[in-house]
């Protein structure tokens, strides 16, 4: 085995990058392969692996994968840093489209920082009763090309993200395929904190890109902030969120996403 790949982190999420246009990983032999190669110390580590693959309809398309193995629809963070590897690498220019799970994917590389431009949300839902070990949540959901569920918090660095988050993602109202979870804190009239119980994962990241523009869409419905919306992950880095609100319905305008997405380093897989 001798495959080439590039470690990238956007907003410490950090992804397994590998040019697969010539099918040198089979598909039948992603799903065995993601799960070992993100496990740290044995082996890379990584919260994803993302497959460049050849598209007839845009720049490229891309396979993306959880670290247990799972398929994700779609991946803010992750969709950061494809972009700007396919820059770099001259499969794609500055300004891109490409192919996933949940739709085309535009995107602009501006040097380290990538502006997004995701599908439009959907599966708006507010004020959802979730009970959870005799308590219960009010929550918010929105499917920004992932699930969400959006948990308000003014204490939001003691709560428990991973029991809550477990136990929500798990819960028979999102069945069967699960949810993120995301814990949201106002900061100020523009800004908010957020941390994700991410599917998949299975555990806390230091930052979910699409939980991030789901927790500043719903919190400008309800007037929590208003766009642009900062918002503040566990990892540190602020990410923004821009978009328009559409009067008078439940829909919303372009939604943009933008952040740092960083080459941490390259190297070639000999085995795992």
């Amino acid at each position: 085995m001798s495959i080439v790949f590039t470690k990238m982190s956007g907003s410490g999420n950090d992804f397994i990058i590998i040019d697969n246009r010539e099918s040198i990983i089979k598909d039948s032999a992603k799903r065995d392969f993601v799960s070992k190669i993100c496990v740290p110390k044995l082996s890379v580590g990584a919260d994803g692996v993302i497959f460049i693959e050849d598209s007839k309809k845009v720049d490229f398309k891309w396979d993306f994968y959880n670290d247990d193995g799972s398929s994700a629809e779609m991946c803010g963070n992750g969709g950061r840093c494809v972009a700007r590897y396919a820059y770099e690498k001259n499969i794609a220019s500055k300004k891109m489209s490409f192919e996933t799970i949940a739709g085309i994917v535009s995107a602009e590389v501006k040097e380290s920082y990538v502006r997004i431009k995701l599908t439009p949300p959907k599966n708006f839902q507010t004020n959802l009763n979730i009970k959870l070990n005799g308590i219960e949540f009010k929550v918010d959901s929105l499917d920004t090309g992932v699930p969400h569920a959006i948990i308000y918090t003014e204490d939001i660095a003691n709560e428990d993200v991973f029991g809550i988050g477990q136990g929500i993602r798990e819960h028979s109202a999102y069945a069967p395929a699960g949810t993120n979870v995301d814990f949201v804190q106002r900061q100020d009239e523009n800004k908010l904190k957020i941390r994700t119980y991410e599917r998949g994962v299975e555990g806390e990241t230091l930052a979910c890109g699409t939980g991030v523009v789901a927790s500043a869409l719903l919190a400008s419905r309800l007037g929590i902030v208003k766009p642009p919306v900062l918002v503040e992950t566990q990892g540190g880095e602020v990410l923004t969120v821009d978009f328009e609100i559409t009067e008078g319905d439940e829909s919303f305008g372009e939604v943009f996403l933008e952040g740092s997405a960083k080459i941490i380093f390259e190297g070639t897989i000999v085995e795992i």
